[in-house]
C-alpha cells in the first residue's frame, strides 16, 4: 500500500514508494534515516575536548601572529562569515599569491579525515600546521613559533593552565586549533527538521530533489551521510590539468582525483569544486548531467544523467534546504604583545 504522507511526492518524480538505494530497496522512511544528525561530535583519545582548549585554539585560530608577517590568520581563509571559506576563485596566500586550489571549508571537519583537497594531512592537527608552514601561505617558521607566542604574557599563562608541565610547543598549538575547529558544526537545517517528521520544513519540490538526488542522479553514491560526503577521492572530469590526489598517491584511479566536500551550507559557499570554476548550483548539476570530461581516470559513478530540467530545478531546491540555522560566530579579544599594531 502506498504511503499517503510521501506518495505525492514519488508520483510528481513519476516513482514507486520504494526506492532503490544502491543494491537495496527501501522505503523513504529507511532512506531519509540514513542522514540522521549524530548527537556528539567526535574526538580523538590523544587530543581529546576541553572547553579550556576550545577557548585557547579559537584564540590561535583569529590571531594573525601565527604567520610569518603577522597579518594573515587561519580565519582569513576560513571566514566563519563565508561558510568558512572565503568566496574566492582560489585562495589568497602571502604576498598576496594566488594559491592554486579553492580554499575549502572546515565546517564539519571533526567528522573528516585525510584532509585537504588531495588527503595529503591525516587529521587536523597536521592540517593546522600545513598552510601555517607553507611559504605560499601564511609563511610562518614552524621552529620560531613557540618563541614568537611566548613572547606573549597572556598565551605563556593560557598554555601553561591548558597543557600542564608541557606549555608553548608547536604540537600544543595544533592540538588547541584542532580541537577549535572541531566545535565549528553546521547548525540545524530544514532537511534536518524534515528528517525528524516536519513535512512543512521543506516544500514539494525540494522533497522531489532528495529522491533524484538518492536515484537517478546517484549523488549520494558520493554526497551519503548526515553530512553529505564519503571523504573519497574521485576525478569528476573537470578540464583542469591538476592531477590531485595522484601527487600523493600514485594510481591511475587517482589522477585528477580531489577529496569529495560537503555540501552541508553548501549554497553559501560559491563558486564550487577544487579550482572554484564552477559558478552555481545549478551550473553543478549541470557538469555532473553531461558537463564533464572523459578520460580514463573519470570516476565510474559519473556518467551522463539525462536529467530534466525540473529535476535539476528541485535539486537545487533540495540542496538549499541543507543550510543551518548557525549561530553567530564569537570573535575572541587577542592578548596584547609583541607583533601588535601600536596606536
Amino acid at each position: 500500500m502506498r504511503n499517503p504522507k510521501w506518495f505525492s511526492v514519488f508520483m510528481a518524480a513519476a516513482m514507486l514508494p520504494c526506492i532503490a538505494y544502491g543494491a537495496q530497496t527501501m522505503s523513504l522512511e529507511q532512506l531519509k534515516a540514513l542522514y540522521t544528525r549524530p548527537t556528539s561530535v567526535p574526538f580523538p583519545t590523544d587530543n581529546p575536548y576541553s572547553a579550556e582548549k576550545a577557548a585557547l585554539g579559537e584564540m590561535l585560530f583569529f590571531d594573525p601572529r601565527l604567520s610569518g608577517a603577522n597579518y594573515i590568520s587561519c580565519a582569513s581563509c576560513h571566514n566563519p562569515a563565508l561558510s568558512w571559506g572565503d568566496g574566492l576563485p582560489r585562495g589568497i596566500g602571502h604576498g598576496m599569491t594566488v594559491l592554486g586550489r579553492r580554499t575549502p571549508t572546515i565546517l564539519n571537519a571533526a567528522w573528516a579525515d585525510l584532509l585537504m583537497w588531495d588527503g595529503r594531512k591525516a587529521n587536523l592537527e597536521e592540517q593546522a600546521l600545513g598552510p601555517m608552514s607553507a611559504p605560499v601561505e601564511m609563511n610562518q617558521e614552524l621552529d620560531k613559533l613557540a618563541a614568537k607566542l611566548g613572547a606573549i604574557e597572556g598565551y605563556r599563562e593560557r598554555f601553561t593552565q591548558v597543557f600542564p608541565g608541557e606549555g608553548i610547543s608547536v604540537a600544543n598549538a595544533a592540538k588547541a586549533i584542532a580541537t577549535y575547529e572541531r566545535t565549528i558544526v553546521s547548525g540545524t537545517a530544514p532537511f534536518d527538521r524534515w528528517i525528524a517528521g516536519d513535512e512543512k520544513a521543506i516544500s514539494e519540490s525540494a522533497k522531489r530533489g532528495f529522491v533524484v538526488f538518492n536515484t537517478k542522479a546517484n549523488c549520494q553514491a558520493c554526497h551519503s551521510g548526515w553530512n553529505f560526503t564519503d571523504n573519497s577521492f574521485r576525478d569528476i572530469g573537470l578540464p583542469d590539468g591538476d592531477i590531485g590526489r595522484a601527487k600523493i598517491l600514485d594510481l591511475p584511479s587517482m589522477q585528477h582525483a580531489f577529496k569529495t566536500p560537503t555540501l552541508r551550507d553548501v549554497e553559501r559557499r560559491a563558486p564550487y569544486m577544487h579550482d572554484g570554476s564552477v559558478p552555481t548550483l545549478l551550473a553543478v548539476v549541470e557538469h555532473y548531467d553531461h558537463g564533464f570530461v572523459q578520460r580514463p581516470s573519470l570516476s565510474e559513478e559519473v556518467k551522463p544523467l539525462h536529467l530534466t530540467e525540473r529535476e535539476k530545478a528541485d535539486l537545487v531546491d533540495f540542496m538549499m534546504t541543507l543550510t543551518g540555522d548557525n549561530p553567530p560566530v564569537h570573535v575572541p579579544v587577542l592578548f596584547a604583545g609583541p607583533h601588535t599594531a601600536q596606536r
